[in-house]
């Protein structure tokens, strides 16, 4: 293109702001550096952002404004791998558009197209792109918003992030992609999900679309439906059913569908029946990209979560599960794993996403009823019927250190409700808190505990709890914990001090770090990738953060 005259040809590709054509002489990067921070035209990639401005003149600094990405105005081999890794931010879960990746390569083009193009264009083109690789890093590392602002309280990563290092390291190695592999998440599951990322991307392009015919009956084993066609189809597309079965067009629930829709109910949070019901039909009705925009989300949680810290608890809030990891690494053979219940639905119940230290065991603890659900649900029940406190094995208490007993009067049935009294439940069996409680300070005094209602343990959407998270094996997690603390803590010994007939707390050895995190989409080592309801709406409020127009949900299923 020999249209381009000067620095203002590159302006006019929305490369770099107006205002870039007066660049002059061995001050030209600083000119350009100047110009960096005004509003750019329309479609342009955006100005640098806080921080990358002292990294790129330090780093022009050093090269004597010498650019990185061309040598005698012509472009390095690692100046198209790094424009072509930003045209592939997609598969990071990010957006090209945000790094001006399809204006950077057209920049380059008519550069190379015009022989006439001079060394201030060159150098424009230099920091733009240096710029732009700056962004994608930052945001690679660190994700693009704060994460409070997605309600995850937890402290941003630290900042142990050398831009400097990785720009350097861009414009001399030979694999482009390698380099930005050492920015990304160092964790095991977070590189699976990307991977993941790649695939339901060309899965989505791929698969045909088909309209999936109504569910009006609940289709059990060995019954017909006009959608088991097309459903079979579908799993034969998502991976859960065997290639062979693409000439299957019986409309009967086969053996071999029958197999797959319990793989798909299992990778999808479902009860793995083998019955097309109601919420089975309605997971194979949402559009894969919907998965690939919960994929994109939970990569991007990723980018928020702290550097492990041996031993680690995680609970997945929306994959109801627990897993304790024992290394650095979050390999599945180091983790112990279990089902937990959490928060309800409503956002008053919701179960908060934090990180904290676990810090003891109490074992045979007494429930400290909370007094928003004491003054709520309990005061007018006791009102009505006094001796509903002793049917929980629950007792009205002084609010002081050593507790006093006090019997139920209106008197102070009226202080319980003004917070001056407390109100507690026994140790026991039935006891709310079941036998143990783990300890881990928190300003929302959540914590985790056993729980006499086992029964909801097989549920598979298990959020029931008014926030706190309630463990299916509390032995097998109390015998975890309690790893190297003094008293030799058997699973025989922790079962015999939950039986037995006093409260007692063991302080551990070595604190737990425990992270209550959020995704919706999870690749395991088996190269399967599970994907979850979005219980609280954080996907829906992520995106509305990051700007993300939302994905439909859709009755026609791609």
């Amino acid at each position: 293109m020999r249209g381009l005259a000067g620095l203002c040809g590159v302006m006019l590709l929305g490369l770099v702001p107006a205002g870039m054509c007066d660049v002059r002489g061995s001050g030209a990067a600083q000119a350009v550096l100047d110009r960096l921070s005004e509003p750019a035209s329309p479609g342009a990639p955006p100005p640098e952002r806080p921080g990358n401005r002292p990294t790129l003149e330090a780093a022009y600094a050093r090269r004597s404004g010498v650019g990185f990405w061309s040598r005698n105005q012509v472009a390095t081999p690692q100046a198209k791998a790094l424009i072509n890794v930003l045209q592939s931010a997609a598969n990071y879960g990010l957006l090209p558009e945000n790094y001006g990746a399809s204006r950077l390569s057209a920049a380059l083009v008519s550069l190379q197209a015009d022989s006439s193009a001079k060394s201030e264009q060159w150098l424009a083109f230099d920091v733009a792109l240096s710029n732009a690789a700056l962004m994608f890093l930052h945001d690679l590392h660190f994700g693009r918003v704060d994460p409070r602002a997605a309600h995850f309280d937890m402290p941003r990563r630290p900042e142990r992030f050398d831009d400097a290092h990785y720009l350097e390291q861009l414009a001399e190695a030979s694999d482009s992609a390698a380099v930005v592999a050492q920015a990304e998440p160092n964790y095991l599951h977070y590189r699976l999900l990307r991977k993941a990322l790649v695939r339901y991307r060309e899965l989505e392009a791929s698969t045909p679309a088909r309209v999936l015919p109504a569910l009006t009956r609940t289709v059990a084993p060995g019954q017909a439906c006009i959608s088991c066609p097309t459903v079979r189809q579908l799993l034969i597309a998502f991976g859960d059913l065997s290639p062979d079965q693409t000439g299957n067009g019986s409309t009967v629930l086969d053996a071999s569908l029958v197999a797959g829709l319990k793989r798909f109910q299992y990778l999808h949070g479902l009860r793995d029946s083998g019955v097309l019901d109601a919420s089975t039909d309605a997971a194979l009705r949402i559009p894969l990209a919907r998965r690939v925009r919960q994929i994109e989300l939970t990569l991007e949680r990723w980018r928020w979560v702290p550097p492990l810290e041996p031993p680690t608890l995680i609970v997945n809030i929306p994959q109801f599960r627990l897993f304790l990891i024992r290394s650095t690494v979050d390999s599945e053979a180091e983790m112990l794993r279990m089902n937990v219940i959490v928060g309800k639905a409503y956002p008053q119940l919701h179960t908060p996403i934090f990180t904290a230290e676990m810090k003891a065991v109490l074992l045979r603890p007494y429930w400290e009823v909370p007094a928003s659900i004491a003054r709520g649900e309990i005061v007018p029940i006791l009102r009505k019927n006094p001796r509903y406190l002793d049917k929980e094995n629950l007792e009205l208490v002084s609010n002081t250190a050593r507790a006093v007993p006090l019997a139920v009067t209106p008197e102070n049935l009226q202080a319980l409700a003004a917070g001056k009294l407390r109100l507690r439940q026994r140790p026991g069996p039935d006891n709310a808190l079941g036998l143990i409680k783990f300890v881990l300070p928190n300003p929302y005094s959540v914590y985790l505990h056993s729980t006499p209602a086992q029964r909801l343990f097989d549920e598979p959407r298990r959020a029931f709890s008014h926030g706190c998270i309630r463990v299916s094996d509390p032995v097998a997690l109390a015998v975890e914990v309690l790893r190297g603390t003094p008293g030799n803590w058997t699973a025989e010994k922790v079962r015999a001090a939950m039986n037995g007939n006093s409260t007692f707390q063991v302080n551990l050895r070595q604190p737990v770090h425990v992270l209550i995190l959020y995704g919706t989409a999870v690749a395991t080592e088996d190269g399967a990738v599970h994907f979850f309801d979005d219980i609280y709406a954080n996907d829906r409020m992520l995106e509305t953060l990051l700007g993300l127009k939302p994905v439909s949900q859709g009755v026609i299923q791609r």
